[in-house]
């Protein structure tokens, strides 16, 4: 049996022809469970990590939706795409506009951090997809520089980050301004409570797909952690970095003070880095990414919530150099190696104090993840070994 194809999916061949210049040729199991339910105008809400290829999955059909027509009037837009963070926002407009490139549908991103007048400009003649933060869209809905009578479809993508980033009162305000007939996509690496809150609200009767589970172990991704005192994990690192070939890493950091007192600690041994966080501006982070893409800068620190939105093909390797939490965001952090079917490498430095949340991600991975130790940085703390069926105590059932 043949597997399928975007033919197979129902997208026409302006689309299939766009998606086969970008490289694709097979749809991933997201694609295929969630195109042809927006096709058929169901809702949807779907769990699917980074790498999945949830972009594609919700703008395909999207694209197919809007070549029957045209956004009307000025500062209108017939779909719209609400995302955390202005490089997701910017990497879903990409994607968007190479896949419509056969078809004339104008796509544009919005965002914070950059001045808005050529944004307002943009929107004057009207488009048809339309990409935002949220903070950004509604303050140009406060100018009225945007009318969302038009909008036909809903898109909450990365909605557990966008809710850890504070932003459910402008999602809520957005939400409740736009048509009541409207189809309605929430895509997010978790189904959390706080997710379901926001679904009930912004998504009628969907329909549901989870992808995450079994995108949790990705069988190409080399994981393995090492275990080290947390005051040696900047040398440890320094020392992985000068021993292995590593061409390039994503490392991931909890704090933006900690991302640049990471890239001196490195610099003060000849390794040079870059730090990649809100703080930074929008100019700076654009073109660290480009830097970083390109080959130009090999080590960039990131902080989880900055990182969210950073797509870069043939990424062979990401660091935790702090362990996540949840243990769904070591997923998604992992999810940035490996894509395509590439060989990639997740490599965490784990301490003693981070044994709960070690435990937590392996129960989540139904897996040990593999200890190797490197020589010279045993640590005067021991790690424990895991505890697979690991239950915080706030989510303990009284005895």
């Amino acid at each position: 049996m043949s597997s399928t194809s975007f033919t197979d999916l129902g997208l026409l061949a302006p689309l299939c022809q766009a998606v086969a210049d970008a490289g694709y040729q097979t749809p991933t199991k997201i694609q295929t469970q969630a195109i042809p339910l927006v096709l058929s105008g169901d809702n949807l809400i779907a769990a699917a990590q980074t790498g999945t290829g949830k972009t594609a999955a919700f703008v395909l059909p999207i694209l197919q939706r809007l070549a029957g027509g045209e956004t009307q009037r000025k500062k209108r837009f017939r779909a719209l795409v609400l995302a955390p963070t202005r490089e997701l926002v910017l990497q879903v407009a990409e994607s968007a506009a190479k896949y419509a490139k056969h078809t004339g549908l104008k796509t544009l991103a919005v965002y914070g951090g950059v001045d808005s007048q050529a944004q307002k400009q943009a929107l004057l003649d009207g488009v048809d997809l339309l990409v935002a933060t949220p903070g950004r869209l509604r303050d140009l809905y406060t100018q009225r520089a945007v009318h969302f009578d038009e909008v036909e479809v809903l898109v909450l993508d990365e909605a557990d980050k966008m809710l850890d980033m504070g932003f459910i009162d402008a999602i809520d305000e957005i939400v409740t301004r736009l048509p009541a007939e409207r189809q309605s996509l929430l895509f997010s690496a978790t189904l959390s409570q706080k997710v379901r809150e926001l679904a009930k609200n912004a998504v009628d009767n969907p329909q549901q797909i989870t992808i995450a589970a079994a995108a949790a172990s990705k069988a190409n991704i080399e994981q393995w952690i090492t275990t080290v005192d947390k005051d040696k994990k900047s040398s440890l690192l320094s020392h992985l970095i000068q021993q292995t070939p590593w061409p390039r890493a994503l490392i991931f950091i909890e704090t933006k003070h900690g991302a640049a007192k990471l890239v001196e600690q490195l610099a003060k041994r000849g390794i040079e880095a870059e730090s990649f966080h809100s703080g930074r501006s929008q100019a700076v982070r654009e073109q660290l990414l480009e830097d970083f893409k390109a080959g130009k800068i090999h080590y960039l620190v990131a902080t989880g919530v900055a990182a969210r939105g950073i797509d870069i093909e043939n990424l062979e390797r990401v660091v935790n150099y702090d362990l996540p939490f949840p243990a769904d965001e070591y997923v998604h952090r992992i999810g940035r190696t490996g894509r395509a079917g590439a060989q990639g490498e997740a490599i965490s430095l784990v301490s003693k104090d981070d044994f709960k949340n070690l435990c937590m991600i392996e129960s989540r991975l139904n897996h040990l993840l593999e200890r190797r130790e490197i020589e010279g940085f045993a640590p005067r703390k021991p790690v424990p070994i895991s505890i697979l069926n690991y239950v915080p105590k706030a989510k303990r059932k009284p005895q």
